[in-house]
């Protein structure tokens, strides 16, 4: 690996180094990269516990277990110079471990996580914004046999990657990550490179992968959940053709959770059915995510002014992480059951109304102030 000098037009070459030589730990040093750098693994991953021990009659630990995207757990086992023999054994066992955790309990212990390590936080909200959801009840965690396992060292043993491989060959995902320490001055540089399966293999057996977990998730619950959500939004549609609703003069009637409104470009009223609540929220998605956060900061200037216009508290999520912020009300309802559909058509009606009423005049300011700036 080179360093570039752009002003002596030069390449340096970097000592390549070994973690020993740099008093570098396993634990200390490169378990904390990766819990507080999951990306660096070249996807997103939401780690829940580290030096995880809670298994049932053993004292072993796994280095770090996350999440991805599809609510696979991940095992993630660390080593520096050498990978060692009994690593994809160690990794094996404790997948096993894992593959009975509920959705409760992995809750549980990413709460512990958060509480231990991160000054705290709402597991279940944590959980919900990084799968993208508005409900832990629309997701599944843990799904299957579908856990992984990636392995991260500097070097690895024959038997190592040939078991990595046996299992690739099986069915179960299973990474090899190469991460080598260089030096330059006083400066330390790490490369992390996937050695196991390649990029372009990786992304074949991912996408397999994800095709049957669709397969797998087409299960009864959820086709009935998009059959009850046609008939909820045909039911609004019918019920706000008698009696209108300004914000919401059109319904499109689909099989997702939520009904949009526009307001101006990249601003909109959505209104969101789930199982346990109905949502009227104002999302701000221009663009540009600074933005965003510049019109919800203003709005929520005035906070104290628009809940009063609006008669109720409303929930702001700001979402420093997110591009997106919103603004909501919620009524708790048992959004599947017909019974309900009457209660909440005039909620939403309602509360829609008089959300844009106090909104308007705040919302037009923040979007001139946006404009303005731009130009």
């Amino acid at each position: 690996m080179f360093r570039v000098d752009l002003n002596q037009n030069r390449l340096s070459r970097l000592s390549q180094k070994r973690f020993s030589e740099l008093n570098l730990r396993e634990r200390d040093h490169l378990q904390e990269w990766l819990a507080n750098q999951p990306d660096a693994l070249g996807e997103e991953l939401l780690i829940i516990q580290k030096e995880f021990d809670g298994f049932d009659e053993t004292r072993e630990r796994l280095d770090l277990l996350a999440l991805d995207k599809d609510g696979n757990l991940v095992v993630i086992e660390n080593k520096l110079d050498d990978s060692g023999r009994d690593v994809t054994w160690q990794a094996l066992k404790y997948t096993a471990y894992v593959s009975g955790l509920t959705k409760t309990q992995i809750v549980d212990i990413y709460q512990q996580y958060l509480d231990r390590y991160a000054g705290g936080g709402n597991a279940a909200v944590r959980i919900c914004e990084f799968m993208e959801v508005e409900e832990l009840e629309e997701t599944v965690l843990n799904p299957g046999n579908d856990q992984r396992m990636i392995f991260i060292a500097a070097n690895f043993r024959r038997e190592v990657t040939a078991t990595v491989l046996w299992l690739l060959s099986r069915g179960i995902r299973a990474q090899c990550f190469k991460v080598t320490p260089y030096a330059f001055g006083d400066e330390l540089m790490v490369d992390i490179q996937q050695i196991i399966p390649t990029p372009e293999a990786a992304d074949f057996m991912i996408g397999m992968a994800a095709k049957d977990i669709q397969e797998n998730s087409e299960k009864t619950a959820q086709r009935r959940s998009h059959q009850v959500r046609r008939e909820f939004w045909t039911n609004l549609k019918e019920a706000f053709a008698q009696t209108p609703c300004p914000v919401f003069p059109t319904i499109t009637v689909t099989k997702d959770n939520w009904n949009i409104s526009p307001v101006v470009a990249g601003t909109h009223y959505d209104i969101v059915l789930t199982q346990k609540a109905a949502f009227v929220k104002l999302s701000l998605e221009r663009p540009a995510a600074a933005e965003n956060k510049a019109i919800f900061d203003h709005i929520h200037s005035h906070r104290e002014e628009i809940e009063a216009d609006f008669g109720a508290a409303l929930d702001w999520r700001r979402l420093p992480q997110n591009k997106v912020s919103r603004i909501e009300a919620s009524l708790p309802c048992d959004g599947f059951n017909p019974d309900s559909w009457p209660e909440v058509h005039d909620w939403i009606r309602e509360t829609s109304t008089k959300m844009a009423a106090a909104m308007e005049k705040h919302l037009n300011e923040a979007i001139g102030l946006a404009r303005s700036h731009d130009e």
